[in-house]
């Protein structure tokens, strides 16, 4: 009886499972008749490249690279680190130059990077990237500029993105993924489908998770470009799905420009140097900008004088950005000459908010929140991924996940049943015979 009604269980689940790839084919996964949306949707059609030999000449191969990266660490110690943040699809390490009075350290500072060909056929940035590494080596102690970077902000520099595609002179990945394409998106929920997310995709992703950044830029080539949030909207003359642009800005609450810097996907190397002094003076600017302007400051705890991972929303603007875990810390980038309404809130505690003017210059501002016991609610904190996190919950369940999950405790409640009813089962049938043996025998 029992094998029986396990076997009615596994058939049951075999047709809730079979039920899935319809509801993922909606979300972004295969569909029913096996056809891989997600992948497909993200690669791009097989080009034959267009790159010469003669265009390559004069750029730094992946291996070139490397050793100018590592060399530059060398050079810079004083204010540098290098470090990986993962590989590409055929193992290439995905080097960062970090540029900072303390680097590696963790500092109530803001933090910006630099991303560099990000299409393979695009490599104007990596170099460029590069010449700025060294420029501000060279010119710390020297210039005003130069110096306010290095000890006011943590510069972070990752020169390619996709070193694949470099070698093999396309726009995609060795998997000829376009990956301003592969992130999640807002308004293209096929995107959330993770089983084809590119590990260049899911490196930068990581990224975000482990660095606090108040704002970034990725390099790109072919127009002369200023791009900002959203790239993903239905009133767009050219929207992008995907982009990691928008996902920057929405789940890491960092502001993100893409830069398109020369006219030329794949310009001469001759001309790298003119593309460089055209460039110069706007990447310091906008890296500096961080300091310069916005709203900065930190946010406390008023029963600890602790400081508090809360968040940050100006008025009037659809975006939260999320103070530091360890100082509290939060930077905001906003045009001067405004009036703002800055609200600072954290579960557990009372927001609070303030009107400020911000002119040429950065305001700081700190807050001190109170708790709301009024209200018994519980004082929560966030880890180091950002999370919201609290000790009486034993998980936290949201999106696209929860459907999962109560699948599966589905699964579990259904197993324990049959399992209690089986012992149920062999308990009475043993009562049972107990009680036959004795009436009739007239022992146990």
């Amino acid at each position: 009886m029992a094998i029986s009604r396990l076997r009615l269980l596994l058939l049951f689940l075999v047709r809730a499972f079979a039920s899935l790839p319809a509801q993922a084919a909606a979300r972004g996964g295969s569909s029913g008749t096996g056809e891989n949306y997600g992948s497909f949707l993200r690669t791009l059609l097989e080009d034959i490249p267009r790159v010469t030999d003669d265009l390559t000449h004069g750029y730094m191969s992946n291996s070139e690279l490397e050793i100018a990266v590592h060399d530059f660490g060398s050079r810079c110690s004083n204010i540098s680190r290098i470090y990986s943040i993962g590989k590409s699809v055929n193992g290439f390490a995905l080097l960062v130059i970090e540029i900072s009075d303390k680097p590696g350290q963790k500092e109530a500072e803001p933090a910006f990077k630099f991303i560099g060909n990000v299409h393979g056929d695009e490599p104007v940035g990596r170099e460029v990237l590069v010449k700025l590494a060294n420029w501000l080596c060279d010119n710390y102690l020297k210039d005003p500029l130069a110096t306010l970077i290095v000890e006011n902000m943590h510069l972070h520099i990752l020169p390619t993105m996709n070193p694949d595609g470099f070698t093999l002179r396309r726009r995609g990945n060795a998997n000829n993924v376009d990956l301003n394409r592969d992130f999640p998106d807002q308004f293209f929920p096929i995107n959330d489908e993770i089983n084809y997310r590119q590990p260049e995709t899911r490196a930068i992703m990581n990224w975000i998770k482990q660095e606090h950044f108040t704002a970034s830029a990725s390099l790109h080539g072919g127009a002369l470009v200023a791009n900002y949030p959203w790239d993903g909207s239905r009133d767009q003359r050219y929207p992008i799905y995907g982009g990691m642009q928008d996902w920057n800005y929405i789940h890491g609450g960092c502001f993100e420009l893409t830069l398109e810097i020369s006219d030329v996907k794949w310009p001469k190397a001759a001309e790298l140097p003119v593309i460089w002094e055209h460039n110069r003076m706007s990447m310091l600017n906008l890296a500096a900008s961080l300091v310069k302007t916005g709203v900065h400051g930190k946010i406390f705890a008023a029963d600890t004088g602790h400081p508090i991972p809360g968040s940050l929303i100006i008025k009037g603007i659809d975006s939260e950005i999320r103070a530091s875990r360890m100082y509290g810390d939060y930077h905001r980038i906003l045009a001067p000459g405004e009036n703002y309404e800055v609200m600072a809130s954290m579960e557990g505690f009372r927001t609070k908010s303030t009107h400020i003017l911000l002119e040429e210059e950065a305001v700081s501002l700190d807050f001190i929140l109170d708790p709301d016991r009024a209200n018994g609610q519980v004082k929560m904190s966030r880890n180091d991924c950002g999370c919201l996190c609290d000790d009486d919950k034993l998980f936290h369940v949201q999106g696209a996940h929860l459907e999962l999950y109560l699948l599966v405790l589905l699964i579990v409640i259904a197993l324990i049943v049959t399992v209690a009813g089986e012992g149920f089962s062999t308990a009475a049938a043993e009562a049972s015979r107990r009680s036959s043996l004795h009436f009739l025998f007239g022992f146990t």
